[in-house]
């Protein structure tokens, strides 16, 4: 087997979906693309992917999110764009990871529903919303786990 060499060693790459009656895909691709500053932008249907040094794909992130700040997802990539091991260039066939896309920005817009409601809301507005304790900042017994796992 041919070893692999990575290309952008010490790069993230995350996706940048977008699900908004007033951001589109482009927005999203079109206002990294000009702060980019040496970082890949790949854009897509859905938004767009940026390739670069952690600190250089947190900044773009941050400021796409002030865009739309309830409808702007990210999920980090395993793979940069264009990587031999992922690419439908060299593998072809349909888009690996399209169909969970699809589901996942189905589910959205209830995401960004609880955002909205719930940004405004004091601790103790959230407390009773919630109708239960919110969980402390300490880690979770593991019994406890167990048993909200068995609930399910």
């Amino acid at each position: 087997m041919k070893p692999y060499v990575p290309q952008y060693v010490g790069t993230v790459t995350k996706y940048v979906f977008v699900d908004s009656p007033d951001t589109t895909p482009q927005d999203i691709a079109t206002a990294a693309y000009e702060i980019a500053q040496g970082v890949m932008i790949k854009e897509t249907c859905f938004g767009c992917q940026i390739t670069g040094s952690p600190e250089d794909v947190e900044r773009i992130i941050s400021h796409l999110r002030k865009l739309d700040p309830y409808r702007i997802y990210v999920k980090d990539r395993g793979f940069p764009p264009g990587d031999a091991r992922r690419c439908r260039a060299d593998l072809g066939g349909a888009r690996p990871g399209y169909l969970g896309h699809e589901y996942e920005m189905g589910l959205v817009r209830y995401i960004a529903y609880g955002l909205e409601q719930t940004d405004p809301m004091t601790a103790e507005e959230l407390r009773a919303a919630a109708g239960q304790e919110m969980p402390t900042p300490e880690a979770l017994d593991i019994d406890i786990l167990e048993s909200l796992m068995k609930e399910e």
